[in-house]
Parts: C-alpha cells; sequence; structure tokens
C-alpha cells in the first residue's frame, strides 16, 4: 500500500463537479501505479496515492473523503480541479476553497485545473502572469473575470511546473496521462494509455524525461524563488535577484537551493527554459533562433548547445520528432 513515500495526487470535489472525470483520474493513475508495481524498476518510481477532496459539515477546509494510503499524513503533492457541469463556479461558491488552495501551493502542492476548473483556480488569485488554458467557449469570460491571467485556449494543455492547466472537460486524459508521465515516467505512462485504449498526448510520446520541479521541501525561501522563476520564465537569473527574492544572502542562498532541489540555480533556470522552449517548438511557428530569444537567450548557439545537451535532441531535431 502507498505510504509516505508516495506521491499523492488529490482530486477536489466542490460544487458542480463532472464525477465521471473523478472517477476516470482515479481509475488511470490507480492502473498506472500497478502497472509501475508490474515492472523491474519499481524502486526507480515511487508509489502513487490518490485521493479525493470535499468539504464535510462542521470542516472549515475540504478533508480527504477517499484515500487509497488512510492514516498517512502530510499534504499532497499535486491537487486537481475537475470539470464543473454547469456554469462556472462563481467567487463565493469558491470562497471555502480558495484560501486552502493557496495555503497548500504555498507548501509546495502543484495545482491543476480541467475546463472550467480554471475559474476555480482563477479565484486563488495565482495566475497573474500565468499562460492557462480552458474550454475555448469560456475564453472570454475567464479573461473578463481574470484579466491578469494570460489566456492560450488553443492549447489543450499547459504546464507550467507548480500549475497545469487543461482545456476541454475529456481533457482530463491528456492531463492525468501528464501527470503520470511526471511522476512514473513516459514507459508507464504509454503503458497506461495502450491498456486504456486512449491516445497519449502528443507532446508526451517522448524518450526524454519531462522536468517535474521539486516543491515539497519545505523550505519556503527557495519555494517563493521557484514560484517566481516559474512565473517569469526563469528570463532574469541574476543572482542578486534570486537572493532579494529569497530575502537570503547569496551564498546562503546558493547553499539552500542546491540542497531543497538538487540542482544549481543555473541548472534550475536552465531545465526551466528549456521545458518552455520544448513546447514553443511543438505548438509554434517560432524558428529555433526566435524561441531561443522568447525563453530568455540572446545567443542561439549557447541555447542549443543548452537544450541538447539536455533533451538529448537538437531543437531542429525535437521539432521534427515531436511536433504536435
Amino acid at each position: 500500500m502507498p505510504g509516505r513515500n508516495a506521491i499523492e495526487i488529490g482530486l477536489v470535489i466542490y460544487p458542480g463537479t463532472q464525477l465521471a472525470a473523478v472517477l476516470g483520474m482515479t481509475d488511470f493513475l490507480m492502473l498506472a501505479d500497478r502497472i509501475a508495481g508490474e515492472q523491474t524498476n519499481r524502486h526507480q518510481a515511487p508509489p502513487l496515492r490518490v485521493s479525493h477532496w470535499q468539504m464535510r459539515d462542521g470542516e472549515h477546509i475540504p478533508v480527504r473523503v477517499f484515500d487509497t494510503a488512510p492514516g498517512v499524513e502530510g499534504p499532497p503533492d499535486v491537487l486537481i480541479l475537475p470539470p464543473r457541469l454547469g456554469p462556472p463556479i462563481e467567487a463565493h461558491e469558491a470562497a471555502p476553497f480558495v484560501g486552502w488552495l493557496r495555503e497548500r501551493h504555498s507548501t509546495g502542492t502543484a495545482l491543476g485545473s480541467i475546463c472550467t476548473g480554471a475559474f476555480l483556480l482563477g479565484e486563488t488569485g495565482l495566475l497573474s502572469g500565468r499562460c492557462i488554458t480552458t474550454h475555448w467557449t469560456f475564453e472570454e469570460a475567464f479573461q473578463a473575470r481574470f484579466p491578469e491571467a494570460r489566456m492560450d485556449a488553443a492549447r489543450l494543455l499547459i504546464d507550467d511546473g507548480d500549475i497545469i492547466t487543461a482545456g476541454g472537460a475529456m481533457a482530463w486524459t491528456d492531463l492525468v496521462l501528464k501527470l503520470i508521465d511526471r511522476h512514473l515516467g513516459p514507459v508507464v505512462m504509454m503503458e497506461t494509455a495502450r491498456r486504456l485504449l486512449v491516445d497519449p498526448p502528443g507532446r508526451e510520446q517522448s524518450y526524454y524525461s519531462v522536468f517535474a520541479p521539486r516543491l515539497n521541501h519545505g523550505d519556503g525561501a527557495i519555494l517563493k524563488v521557484q514560484h517566481w522563476l516559474q512565473a517569469t520564465g526563469a528570463r532574469d537569473i541574476d543572482l542578486a535577484t534570486l537572493a532579494m527574492q529569497a530575502g537570503l544572502e547569496e551564498r546562503t542562498l546558493l547553499r539552500r537551493f542546491q540542497k531543497a532541489t538538487g540542482l544549481t540555480t543555473t541548472e534550475y533556470c536552465q531545465r526551466l527554459r528549456v521545458g518552455k522552449a520544448r513546447e514553443l517548438l511543438q505548438s509554434s511557428p517560432l524558428t529555433a533562433d526566435q524561441v531561443a530569444w522568447e525563453v530568455g537567450y540572446a545567443d542561439a548557439g549557447a541555447f542549443r548547445k543548452v537544450f541538447t545537451r539536455i533533451v538529448g535532441l537538437t531543437p531542429a531535431e525535437y521539432r521534427k520528432r515531436f511536433r504536435a
């Protein structure tokens, strides 16, 4: 049974939630965990823990109402807001969830939404400057309600590390496969899709790992820097700026950052930039030089070297293989 070291993916049941999506994602995740357990490399992938969160009478915040590892304490690694049947959630309906979601995010939990679940995510105020997606029919309503967010409803799935959003109501299949890829690897993801006869997301048909930032390390100052880098695309990586964001001395920042994330600040920022570049190479018409500039590299040659070292393919090879 999954225990304390498991990766917990929580599904939030709020007013009007499409329960078919909740149950479907639960089935996908539990099957993926079983597939990972069948493989000889189980020691390389932690078990998955699946939970459902809901408000109950007498409670002020959502609590686990379903759990594959009952009795094990600790915050979830990911919380997903499923689609909502009917119109998007109103602010007064969202209010009981907002503070809890913000608190969870501030302590390292990644947040995700599907279709109209983006409106609940928007109520948290965490989407300022973030690129997100929802169903195209709600694009105008979302932009009017949350103008600080950058809406791109042309895209089915946008993974921004600590924030991940999916478009239409059935895009829960894409999002859940993305999470399986992130936490159990592409082999388990592809096998899960194969057994359930579901087409895997085009961007995920890769032999190369997707960067999943370590967010549950418990160092609040470093987590603040990580959220800032994610929101700004790691375009300003001057050490003095990072230290100011953390409220730490530069040497202290460097030491604590590597201890918390397992990477130096330079390595971490390179992986964030390359992650953005991969999405642009897959989904945009920009040239490789334009992509380099877009993700913060003034020197296109340096960008190609970093990209090739991290991904294992040149930008041109990557685009040819994985262009959506």
